[in-house]
């Protein structure tokens, strides 16, 4: 069963502010280290924290290859979770974000294989307001999950607003009982959000 709270998580903590800094350090040689026909494949320091975080909550985690032709590199939704190709994959906070859109769905929806993930613009910013709450309580520096290249364009507008407090998505979090927005979190004596009452719908 995942944890009705998602903030106790010390030893993945540590293990994401340790690898922060290699992380930074690290950002400039990621593309070409994930290059598909290199010998070699060195992991982004970020990726055993991640996925480390994702299992402790429920979701499943499948190592395995991933089609040259899946939406994010190196990422395919499975039953209950997500196949990851260390090869393929490019920016280690796209699995936060693609656990974002399996959290809004139902046990036995995410339990569906091959399941596509809604093109609906409001479960888009709940994945991105549920992404952003996963990155806080684990210490994945934002520009690790809102990258440069994605989130077309906007990803200097979501840090700057995340980062501010200025949060978008929460409504549809509030709705499906993930997490409260300040107001309906003081009448409940609960933290609001990016605290989060649990991390998947049951």
């Amino acid at each position: 069963m995942p944890p009705s709270t998602g903030h106790g998580k010390g030893s993945m903590v540590g293990l994401a502010k340790s690898s922060t800094n290699a992380y930074r350090a690290a950002t400039s040689a990621i593309e070409p280290r994930f290059n598909v026909r290199s010998a070699t494949v060195v992991e982004d320091p970020l990726v055993p924290p991640i996925t480390a975080f994702l299992e402790s909550i429920g979701l499943r985690i499948e190592w395995g290859e991933v089609p040259d032709d899946s939406f994010l590199p190196g990422i395919v939704v499975i039953s209950g979770g997500l196949r990851v190709d260390r090869s393929r994959l490019r920016h280690a906070g796209d699995l936060l974000h693609e656990a974002g859109h399996l959290a809004g769905l139902t046990e036995a929806e995410r339990r569906q294989a091959d399941i596509a993930v809604s093109p609906d613009p409001g479960l888009e910013m709940m994945a991105i307001a549920w992404s952003y709450a996963a990155a806080t309580a684990i210490g994945i520096p934002l520009e690790a999950l809102f990258h440069p290249t994605g989130y077309k364009g906007w990803s200097p507008t979501l840090i700057e607003n995340f980062s501010a407090g200025r949060y978008v998505g929460t409504p549809m979090l509030q709705y499906l009982g993930l997490a409260c927005e300040p107001a309906r979190a003081a009448e409940l004596g609960v933290p609001p959000y990016p605290h989060m009452l649990r991390w998947l719908r049951p």
